[in-house]
C-alpha cells in the first residue's frame, strides 16, 4: 500500500518543514475522555461536512458556555493556536466530558481537518482516542472527540523520573501495533509526541490525534511510516533516560548535550535494559548503529513490532515485600495492668525473690510430688491405650458395614472462595475488535447485558479466518485461580474456551506469551472451566476458539457468534 501522509487525505502545508520529533509545537490540542457506545455492528463516519456558500460572515465569538448543534457546551479553552482552538466541553445529551477541535469554515485547512477526522473515524481502533463527530456548521467546523478523565500523558508521567523497564516496554509494544494497524489501513499520525500518548488507570496505551494533529498545523510527509517509526524511537527514548534525543529541549525534557550526536540510552543512563536501548537506536535516524553491533534499521512501525516480538519478553517486576512492624509488648502483657504508675522521684522497692527449696524437707517434697506425676502419667498412658484398643476393634466390627459410597461423602469439599474482578478489556491480537466498549459488561452482576462477538458464516471453529475472540480480566492483586464460570447468550454445538494467564491488561500482548490453564467445551448456556492445579495469576484471558450458530436477531444477522453475559472466577 502506498504511504500517505495524513490518513488517506492531503493536507495543505502551511507549517514550512519543522522536523516533527524535534521542533514541533508542545501545546495539547486533543482531550482526554470516554469510549462512545455502539448500538449496532456497523461503524458511519462521524458527522456530516456541509456545502461551501460564497460570501460567508465571519465566525462568532467563542466563549466558556458556548453551544455547538445545541448540544456540545464549551467549558474550557486548553489551546488557542494558528487560527484554531481546542476546548474541553460537556454532550449535554449523553452528559459526559468530550474535547472539540474548532476553526472557521473558511480557514485554509478545513477541508483537510474535516477529511482527517472522518478518516480516523472509520478506524473504529480502541488503542486511538476516537472521534465521535465532526461537522461544518454556521461558517465553523469542529470536530468532537473522547476525553479520557483516568488517563494520563507520557510527558506528565517522565515529569517524575524514566518509566520503569517493563512500563516502558509495554508502551512502545502497544504504541507500535497501534501504529502498525493504523498505517495499514492508510492512516498516519506525523505527530506522535509524548502529549499524544496516554497511559489509562488500567494500565492500557492509547494515542490521541491520529490524522488530526497533523491536520491542524499542516504537517506533512514524504515518508509517513518512518516519521512516526522515528517518533516512536524517541518517545521509548524519553521514557528509558528522561531525556529528549535531540539537541534542544522540548516536551519538559532536556536535549542532549551539542556536538556529541545521538547517543545509545544505556550510555545516557546507568542501568537501561540493553535489548530496548538497542531496539530505541534501530528506530531513531541513526541506519540502526548501536554501541555494541549493527542491526538492520526499522523503518515502518511493521518492523518495529516484528523486533520487539523477537527480543525476550520482559516480565513485570515482583510486588514488594513490606516487612511487617517489629512486634512490641504491651504493658497488659508485660503484666503491669491495674498497677498504680509509680511517682517521678520516687524509688520504688523491689520485692525479694521467694527463697529456693533447699532444706531437706523442701527436698523430700520435690521427690514426693515428682513420683505422684510419674504415677499420674503412667495411669494415663495405660488408660488411653486401653481406650484406643477398644475403639479398633469396634472399627473391625463395624467395617462390613461400610460402602465407599459412604466414605466418598464423608469427604468434605473443599471451600471455594469468589475472586473479585477489577477491571476488563477486550483482546485482540489481530487488531481487529468485536465490541471492545461492552467488556466490563461480563461481570457487572447483570444477565441482562453482555460483550458479543460479531456474526462469521464459518464455523463453529473460527479458524483459520480468525483464531479466536477473548477478554483479559484484571483480578486486581495476583490470586490463585482454581475455576472459572462463563454464562453464555446463545446454546447450541458448540462453545469452546481457554483460560490464559497473561502478563497485563494488554489488548495485543501474543498468545504465545501466555500460560494456558485450562479448556473446556459447552453446548449449553454455561461454562464450568476447572485448573487441574489452582495458578496464580492476576491478569487471565477468556479465549474463545469455537462459538454456535445462531439466528438472526436485531444486533446482528445468523452465523456463528456468542455472546458473554456473566463470568465469575474462584479461587
Amino acid at each position: 500500500m502506498a504511504e500517505r501522509s495524513t490518513a488517506a487525505v492531503d493536507v495543505a502545508d502551511n507549517s514550512g518543514d519543522e522536523p516533527l520529533t524535534a521542533k514541533a509545537d508542545q501545546s495539547t490540542a486533543d482531550g482526554v475522555a470516554q469510549k462512545r457506545e455502539r448500538d449496532t455492528e456497523s461503524e458511519e463516519a462521524q458527522g456530516s461536512g456541509g456545502t461551501e456558500r460564497p460570501g460567508k460572515a465571519s465566525p462568532p465569538e467563542l466563549h466558556s458556555g458556548h453551544k455547538l448543534a445545541r448540544r456540545y457546551r464549551l467549558e474550557e479553552c486548553v489551546t488557542r493556536l494558528d487560527g484554531f482552538s481546542s476546548w474541553r466541553a460537556v454532550d449535554e445529551k449523553l452528559r459526559r466530558a468530550v474535547g472539540v477541535h474548532l476553526l472557521p469554515a473558511d480557514h485554509p485547512r478545513a477541508r483537510s481537518v474535516l477529511a482527517a477526522a472522518r478518516s480516523s473515524a472509520l478506524l473504529g481502533d480502541p488503542r486511538f482516542v476516537q472521534v465521535l463527530d465532526a461537522v461544518e456548521e454556521n461558517d465553523l467546523v469542529y470536530v468532537v472527540h473522547e476525553w479520557l478523565p483516568d488517563a494520563t500523558e507520557l510527558t506528565t508521567l517522565l515529569a517524575s523520573g524514566p518509566l520503569e523497564v517493563h512500563d516502558a516496554y509495554q508502551m512502545v509494544s502497544q504504541v507500535s501495533q497501534a501504529m502498525a494497524a493504523a498505517h495499514r489501513e492508510g492512516l498516519a499520525h506525523l505527530r506522535l509526541t509524548p502529549g499524544a500518548v496516554l497511559r489509562t488507570s488500567s494500565g492500557q496505551w492509547r494515542i490521541r490525534g491520529l490524522a488530526v494533529n497533523a491536520a491542524l498545523r499542516g504537517i506533512t510527509s514524504d515518508t509517513p511510516q518512518r516519521t512516526d517509526t522515528e517518533a516512536i524511537g524517541a518517545l521509548l527514548y524519553a521514557a528509558l533516560t528522561q531525556r529528549w534525543p535531540y539537541d534542544n529541549d522540548a516536551y519538559g525534557l532536556s536535549g542532549l548535550p551539542k556536538d556529541i550526536g545521538l547517543i545509545a540510552p544505556d550510555q545516557v543512563r546507568a542501568g537501561v535494559h540493553r535489548g530496548l536501548s538497542e531496539l530505541t537506536m534501530r528506530a531513531l535516524a541513526n541506519d540502526g548503529a548501536t554501541a555494541s553491533r549493527h542491526e538492520t534499521p526499522c523503518t515502518t512501525p511493521e518492523e518495529l513490532v516484528k523486533a520487539i516480538s523477537e527480543m525476550p519478553r520482559i516480565r513485570p517486576p515482583e510486588p514488594a515485600f513490606t516487612a511487617p512492624p517489629e512486634y512490641q509488648r504491651t504493658s497488659y502483657q508485660q503484666g503491669t495492668y491495674g498497677r498504680q504508675a509509680p511517682r517521678p522521684g520516687v524509688t520504688q522497692p523491689m520485692p525479694a525473690p521467694p527463697s529456693p527449696l533447699q532444706s531437706r524437707t523442701g527436698k523430700a517434697l520435690k521427690w514426693a510430688v515428682s513420683a505422684l506425676l510419674i504415677a499420674a502419667l503412667g495411669l494415663g498412658s495405660w488408660q488411653l491405650a486401653d481406650a484406643l484398643m477398644e475403639q479398633i476393634k469396634s472399627d473391625d466390627t463395624n467395617q462390613t458395614r461400610t460402602t465407599d459410597g459412604d466414605d466418598k461423602s464423608s469427604d468434605k469439599a473443599k471451600p471455594v472462595a469468589p475472586i473479585t474482578i477489577q477491571d476488563a478489556a477486550e483482546y485482540y491480537p489481530d487488531g481487529k475488535p468485536q465490541h471492545a466498549g461492552d467488556a466490563k459488561l461480563t461481570y457487572d452482576a447483570d444477565s441482562s447485558t453482555y460483550w458479543r462477538t460479531y456474526s462469521y458464516k464459518g464455523g463453529p471453529e473460527l479458524a483459520p479466518f480468525k483464531q479466536g475472540v477473548g477478554i483479559v480480566y484484571d483480578l486486581g492483586s495476583s490470586q490463585d485461580l482454581s475455576a472459572a464460570s462463563i454464562g453464555l447468550y446463545y446454546p447450541g454445538d458448540h462453545t469452546t474456551a481457554t483460560l490464559y494467564a497473561a502478563d497485563s491488561l494488554s489488548s495485543s500482548a501474543p498468545l504465545s506469551s501466555m500460560s494456558q490453564i485450562a479448556t473446556a467445551t459447552t453446548s449449553g448456556k454455561d461454562l464450568k472451566i476447572s485448573a487441574k492445579d489452582p495458578v496464580k495469576t492476576r491478569y487471565v484471558l477468556l479465549w474463545l476458539t469455537a462459538v454456535p450458530h445462531a439466528s438472526g436477531d436485531q444486533y446482528s444477522d445468523a452465523g456463528y457468534k456468542q455472546a458473554i453475559t456473566d463470568v465469575k472466577f474462584t479461587g
